[in-house]
């Protein structure tokens, strides 16, 4: 019984010891030609840096700490000697990282596979200020952003799974962007979704997701605006009941008058107003050439379908369950809904005016002779 005893006490002793591990990184490291002074360990909390430590160095330059962190929800770490960053770390619980540090910035990392993708990162970006600064002309500086944005691309797709993606799409060159395309948005979305399966409480997860969806929204808009050259209005494309995408433009070319109208199904009062007036409305007039064009801003879509069902609404409606984040209330500055405009042979009309059923008929009569 002793031994079995024994035996339990020192399993539950590992047990524990490993637990503890898990929410913590052991970082050792030394900086090369020192015999005394103090390093500064920080760790980066989104736009700027929190000391975490401040540790005087040893006889032959070493240094030793204990990073809080979870394993699952790992950390930038960076350590400073003055004002010179000599390590950047990307550390999870249960991590054991050794450093190498120069007085100069130079430095190697062993026991990190995220570090050392970090470290890969850093030196890529100083090959290339070096070549940028080196550079003898227009087309050079061209010639070497355009190779360095590739490979940066393909950093990217390569490690779309590595917190160490994170700072290759937020790089800058200046106050530039590195990733300054509309299209980057693919690439960002790429990495995000990627690292959510992975990290997906991390607070720099988060932070990339908040710029993709930005940079959709840009994406999206310029999309819209491109469009709208043509057509005289920015087109809308969202899925119906059934997930088909349909676009305001194609409803729009075959009808004399498109009624756009922004509502939401949870609304008591939009309900009865689809009822008692846009249902009569819209059965005299359809076969004048009208059509209704319903954006729902609801997030529960099953909701939405079982308001559509149980009302019948013949109409086009469509949603894309993102309620007021949705990049159409931006694009047609819908400030409350409901609220509604009109598509005339291509062109946006107000529907201020139109306040209830009567000015509704009155507007479509004079329109639809």
């Amino acid at each position: 019984m002793k031994l079995r005893f024994a035996a339990m006490a020192a399993i539950a002793t590992l047990s524990l010891s490993s637990c503890g591990s898990s929410d913590s990184a052991k970082l050792s490291g030394s900086v090369e030609g020192l015999t005394s002074g103090k390093v500064v360990v920080k760790v980066l909390n989104l736009n700027k840096m929190d000391v975490l430590d401040t540790l005087t160095l040893s006889a032959n330059g070493a240094y030793s700490v204990n990073v809080p962190v979870k394993k699952t929800d790992p950390e930038f770490v960076y350590v400073y000697y003055g004002s010179r960053k000599v390590a950047s770390l990307i550390l999870a619980g249960g991590d054991k990282v050794k450093v190498t540090s120069d007085t100069l910035g130079n430095y190697s990392v062993a026991g990190s596979p995220e570090s050392e993708k970090l470290l890969e990162v850093e030196r890529a970006q100083s090959e290339f200020l070096k070549g940028m600064a080196d550079a003898a002309d227009q087309a050079e500086l061209s010639r070497l952003y355009i190779n360095y944005y590739r490979k940066r691309i393909r950093f990217t797709i390569e490690n779309n799974k590595s917190l160490s993606c994170v700072p290759v799409l937020m790089e800058t060159i200046g106050q530039a962007p590195v990733f300054s395309q509309r299209t980057d948005a693919i690439h960002f979305r790429n990495v995000c979704d990627s690292l959510k399966t992975v990290y997906p409480e991390s607070r720099y997860v988060k932070s990339l997701e908040a710029e993709t969806v930005r940079r959709e929204n840009v994406l999206q808009l310029s999309g819209y605006m491109e469009n709208a050259k043509e057509i005289g209005y920015i087109d809308i494309a969202l899925n119906d009941v059934n997930g088909k995408k349909v676009a305001l433009s194609d409803v729009a070319k075959n009808k004399k008058v498109v009624m756009v109208y922004f509502w939401a199904s949870t609304m008591e009062r939009q309900a009865i107003f689809n009822l008692d007036v846009l249902k009569p409305v819209y059965k005299q007039f359809a076969p004048k050439g009208f059509e209704i064009y319903a954006i729902s801003l609801d997030v529960d879509k099953a909701a939405w379908a079982t308001t559509l069902k149980s009302q019948s609404l013949g109409w086009v409606n469509v949603c894309d369950g993102l309620g007021v984040a949705s990049p159409v209330i931006t694009t047609y500055n819908v400030q409350s809904v409901p609220s509604l405009f009109f598509i005339i042979n291509g062109e946006v009309v107000s529907g201020t005016g139109v306040k209830n059923e009567a000015t509704l008929r009155s507007f479509l009569s004079s329109k639809l002779r």
